[in-house]
């Protein structure tokens, strides 16, 4: 059986010029949500953070690097293919595990707020409830900004450079997962509120974890995260309780 390839070294900076990366990128990602949040609310996220994959992928391949620096590693055989099935369930173990422990954990400490979802969250989402039209649009925004896009940025991208700014201490790559998944968790608090920063954050920790200890590879977490969603929207469209 051949293996999946090794993420390449991302291209070498200093780790000054790192921050300034991270930072820029990660303004860019906040910003332009904000200034299209009057425009179109419901897709400001997607359509924001795809312009950042954009120009991101623009200035790694200016700089003589891509994203199997960051994850998107080559799966050179169909046995190698196969391995993210197991690899993808194992994700969702952790997932399951983390959103139980906050969704249920949370109100056995009295955060009462962690087991409802809040009213008008799924406003977002429009009419999707019986609608072919809304509900194969969001399954095209799942498996591009969502599945695809999210891991690029908040695991590959994120996780991996936050790893090369900290210290080289056991505790390093724990703060760069905590501190993607604090990034990714206020991404969806402007429409979830506390409660959905909270869940997603902890589905980062989650997932940040499933990305270092699958050595960096990518494809289980865009595989499960795909998934899910297209479960969720699917139970949406069904009108399942």
């Amino acid at each position: 059986m051949v293996a999946p390839d090794l993420p390449e070294a991302p291209a070498p900076m200093s780790r000054t010029a790192t921050v300034v990366e991270v930072a820029a990128f990660t303004a860019l990602a906040l910003v332009s949500r904000r200034a299209l949040d009057p425009v179109s609310w419901r897709f400001a996220g997607p359509m924001s953070l795809m312009l950042t994959l954009v120009v991101l992928t623009l200035w790694l391949r200016a700089r003589g690097s891509g994203w199997r620096a960051f994850g998107l590693v080559a799966l050179p055989d169909w046995r190698a293919r196969l391995m993210v099935l197991p690899r993808a369930a194992l994700a969702l173990v952790a997932f399951a595990l983390m959103v139980a422990a906050i969704t249920i954990g949370g109100p056995a400490l009295g955060l009462e707020f962690l087991a409802k979802v809040p009213a008008g969250v799924e406003d977002r989402w429009g009419a999707v409830a019986g609608s072919l039209p809304d509900y194969l649009l969001w399954l095209a925004i799942v498996w591009t900004a969502a599945a695809f896009g999210e891991e690029m940025f908040f695991r590959g991208y994120l996780v991996t450079r936050l790893r090369a700014i900290l210290p080289r201490t056991w505790w390093g790559p724990p703060l760069a997962i905590a501190l993607a998944a604090a990034f990714f968790g206020y991404g969806h608090f402007y429409y979830q509120g506390w409660r959905g920063a909270i869940v997603t954050g902890g589905i980062g920790l989650a997932f940040g974890a499933m990305f270092l200890l699958f050595r960096r590879n990518l494809w289980p977490l865009i595989l499960l995260h795909g998934a899910i969603d297209t479960l969720t929207f699917t139970a949406i469209y069904m009108r399942w309780k």
